[in-house]
């Protein structure tokens, strides 16, 4: 059985538009998933990346572009501006991290309502009650917002160390067991294919 280990980052719009096709493809291919919540900025600063402020406005406008049809391509919602972005990504990634430890909900699910709380729903994925209540629709104790911040924080950290070690420098990203690292929403066929021999 093949394992896939995932990293993202709660504040990615190119992770929200990744929707849960990832949870499709692993469960069509019978393959385990890891959720690696990561600083996405941190990333950046550790794999030559940099901070879209801080990118040259031809880039921007290109990635705008891109998340437009992205919007379109994928039939997902998506507003260009959210009210509440950036915001702190650590608490609804910590609550990942928790909820992923406690099992008994659906994962795919609560790392997909966060991503929509901020780029669809204009809410603060840092904000606690935002961050329950995607727990408590994905079937996991709302609780786990307030009692997994410790192993959390550290688990959060490790992750990162992780991604730079796998050679990841971006989110999301998708690293196989096989060796096969795929990176951005539009690489998910590729997976697909992989994991079903084809590429």
């Amino acid at each position: 059985m093949a394992h896939i280990e995932y990293y993202f980052a709660t504040l990615s719009p190119f992770t929200y538009l990744a929707g849960t096709r990832l949870e499709e493809i692993a469960a069509k291919h019978e393959a385990s998933v890891m959720y690696k919540p990561l600083d996405i900025m941190a990333l950046f600063a550790r794999t030559g990346g940099v901070p879209p402020k801080d990118r040259h406005p031809s880039r921007m406008e290109y990635r705008v572009q891109e998340l437009q049809r992205a919007k379109v391509k994928t039939g997902l919602p998506l507003n260009l501006r959210p009210a509440h972005w950036p915001t702190n990504p650590a608490p609804s990634s910590y609550a990942i991290i928790a909820a992923q430890k406690a099992g008994g909900g659906d994962l795919g699910q609560l790392c997909h309502s966060i991503l929509r709380a901020c780029w669809a729903e204009e809410k603060d994925v840092a904000d606690d009650a935002v961050i329950k209540s995607c727990l408590e629709a994905a079937g996991f104790d709302p609780v786990l917002a307030d009692s997994g911040l410790l192993a959390g924080a550290d688990t959060y950290v490790q992750n990162l160390e992780d991604a730079v070690a796998a050679g990841v420098f971006g989110a999301p990203f998708y690293i196989v067991d096989s060796g096969q690292r795929f990176w951005g929403h539009d690489r998910l066929d590729d997976l697909d294919a992989h994991l079903s021999g084809d590429l």
